[in-house]
Order: structure tokens, then sequence, then C-alpha cells
């Protein structure tokens, strides 16, 4: 089994990809090269990489659609877009596809090796298990004892809106005894007011 990490160059300048095999070989990475897109997406089928670089500009296939092949077929795998033709445009119709990084030529050995180790670093879609079920994890008791707080109060909601109707009742069959009640207690004010006079 081999436990170096597995890095694809597609670029139709083969003087890139072995410039990425020099830098990177050293530094304990397996690196293959692959010539045009095409050719790329066959190594993928066969060879699971932990990094892709892909050049944007081929004959063929450009880098954008392998790229986006990639992504489609292995979104976990990091994909960095190198390039001679750095353009806004390109830049934008990467960060969709979701590659890794964006890279103007000329590259020196540090930005083949930063670029390599920013990409294997960034946190990707996980890669979907074997045959394993998905497992849930636990909630906490922070989350428990919010979720029973957030259903005890929508209790309470339910609680007081069908309750809303039978207190209005009440107080409609009530306020004319009230009203009764608070005449005939004033009138009994007012006569012992006058009497008194």
């Amino acid at each position: 089994m081999n436990t170096k990490p597995q890095v694809l160059v597609i670029d139709d300048d083969a003087v890139v990809g072995r410039s990425f095999d020099r830098v990177l070989s050293r530094k304990g990475y397996e690196v293959s090269t692959a010539l045009t897109g095409e050719e790329g997406l066959k190594d993928i089928e066969s060879t699971e990489y932990d990094v892709v670089f892909t050049d944007i500009k081929m004959p063929g296939m450009d880098g954008l659609e392998v790229a986006e092949r990639i992504k489609a077929k292995c979104p976990w795998t990091p994909v960095v877009v190198i390039t001679g033709y750095g353009t806004i445009e390109n830049e934008a119709k990467a960060s969709v596809l979701g590659v890794s990084g964006f890279v103007d030529k000329p590259l020196t050995p540090e930005i083949i090796e930063s670029i390599t180790l920013k990409a294997l670093q960034e946190p990707v879609v996980a890669r979907p298990a074997g045959n394993e079920t998905e497992v849930t994890p636990e909630p906490t008791p922070a989350e428990v004892i919010g979720g029973l707080r957030k259903a005890g109060i929508f209790a309470k909601n339910v609680g007081l809106f069908f309750a809303a109707p039978l207190i209005a009742l009440g107080y409609v069959i009530a306020l004319p005894f009230v009203g009764v009640y608070m005449m005939v207690k004033l009138g009994k004010e007012a006569i012992d007011e006058k009497r008194k006079t």
C-alpha cells in the first residue's frame, strides 16, 4: 500500500510536469503527469489522487472542464488550476467549480510546494464510506436542553392559541354581570352619600 501523497499534474507542457515531479518527489510525494485533459481523467479512473493540478489552456479539453469533471466525480479531491492566462473571468469560473486554488505561471519551487500543502490541508467534501451506514452524532446535553426548551415554548404557545377564544368568551359572558355589579355598587354609594347630607 502506497502511503505517499499522490499528485497528478495535467499540462500539455511536459516541462511543467517535470518541474512538479522534481520539487515534490524530494518532499515525499508521488507525482504522475498527463499531457491532456482526457489522459488525466483516464488516470483518475484507476488512481485515487490526493491533489490534482491542471493547466487551464490545453488542446482539446481545457483545464476548467477538467476541473469540473473531476469535482463532479470526486468532489473530495482538491483541484488547483495553473495558468499563464489568468483572468478574473477564469478565476470566477474556477471558484464556482470549487477548485482549491488558482496559480499563475511561472511557477517557482516554493510556489509549487506551498500550493500543494495548502490544497492538501484545505477542508474538502468528505469521501463517501464504503457500505457503512451514516452515523448521526449524539446531541450534546446543551442541544437536548435547548430542544426541550423550544418544545416547551411551542407547547405553551399552542395552549395559549387554543385557550384564547375560551378566555375571550369568558370575558364576554362575565362583562354584563360585572357591569350590573358596578352600577349597583355605584348607585348604593350615591344613595348612602345622599342620606348623609
